[in-house]
C-alpha cells in the first residue's frame, strides 16, 4: 500500500490543476524533479489513466501540498486505492496475454519451431556443439530481449556484454530452453507469461500478461573450479 500511495504522490510532479503547465528546465533542480515525475509516470503508464483521472490526481496533489482541504474523504478513498489498481492492472495484464497468444500461434507456423509441454516455444537457429547445459549449470550467454511489439527491454548485445548466471535462477521459460542447445548455439524463445514474470510483470519495462521473446547464443557452460586440497 505504501509503495502505491508514493507512486501515487510523486509521478506527475509537474502538472497544473487544470492543464499541463510547461516550464524551462534551466537548472538541474528542475531537471530533477521532472525525472522523477517522468520515472514515475511510466510506471503508471499501464493504468491507462483517463485526462479527468490525470487531472483528479493533480487536484490532489496540490491540495496535499499547499496544505487545503481534500475535496474528498481521503481515509475513506485511500482504503480503495489498491482494489482500483488490482483491478486496472488485471485487465492490462488479460490484453498482454491476448496478444501474446496471437504472437505465439503466428511464430508456431514457422519452420522448425517446437512447443514444449510446458508452452514454451523455441526455434534452434544454431545447435552448437559438445554439451547441453543442466538446470544446474552456470552459463554465459549473450542476449536480447523484446515485447512481442519489438520493442527492446533488456539486451545484453547491446551492451556489448555477455552475462553469467546460474540457469536455476532465472525466469522459467530460460532455464528450460537454454538448455535446448549445445556451447556455441544460438535459440529463439517465445515465453508465455506464465513461464516469464506473470501478471506482475517487472515494471517499468515488461508490463503484467507480456510474451516475451529472446535471441540467446549460449556462450560457455562455466566449469567450476575444483575445491583446493589442504
Amino acid at each position: 500500500m505504501k509503495k502505491i500511495i508514493f507512486l501515487m504522490t510523486a509521478s506527475l510532479v509537474l502538472f497544473s490543476c487544470n492543464k499541463e503547465k510547461k516550464v524551462s528546465l534551466s537548472s538541474d533542480e528542475l531537471k530533477v524533479f521532472y525525472t522523477v515525475g517522468h520515472t514515475m509516470g511510466t510506471k503508471m503508464k499501464d493504468l491507462g489513466l483517463s485526462d479527468e483521472e490525470v487531472i483528479a490526481y493533480t487536484m490532489g496533489y496540490k491540495d496535499a501540498v499547499k496544505g487545503t482541504n481534500p475535496e474528498v474523504k481521503v481515509e475513506e478513498y485511500r482504503m480503495k486505492i489498491q482494489q482500483l489498481f488490482t483491478e486496472r492492472m488485471s485487465k492490462k495484464a488479460d490484453t498482454e496475454k491476448e496478444s501474446g497468444k496471437a504472437f505465439l500461434e503466428k511464430f508456431k507456423k514457422e519452420e522448425g519451431v517446437q512447443v514444449t509441454e510446458s508452452g514454451l516455444a523455441y526455434k534452434i537457429v544454431e545447435e552448437g556443439k559438445g554439451d547441453n547445459p543442466k538446470e544446474t549449470d552456470k552459463v554465459k550467454v549473450h542476449y536480447h530481449g523484446t515485447l512481442t511489439s519489438g520493442e527492446v527491454f533488456d539486451s545484453s548485445k547491446d551492451r556489448g556484454q555477455p552475462v553469467t548466471f546460474p540457469l536455476n535462477r532465472v525466469i522459467k521459460g530460460w532455464t528450460e530452453g537454454v538448455q535446448k542447445i549445445k556451447e556455441g548455439g544460438k535459440i529463439r524463445l517465445v515465453i508465455p507469461s506464465d513461464l516469464a514474470y506473470g501478471d506482475n510483470g517487472a515494471p517499468p519495462k515488461i508490463p503484467g500478461g507480456a510474451t516475451l521473446v529472446f535471441d540467446v547464443e549460449l556462450l560457455e557452460i562455466v566449469k567450476e573450479d575444483a575445491p583446493k586440497k589442504k
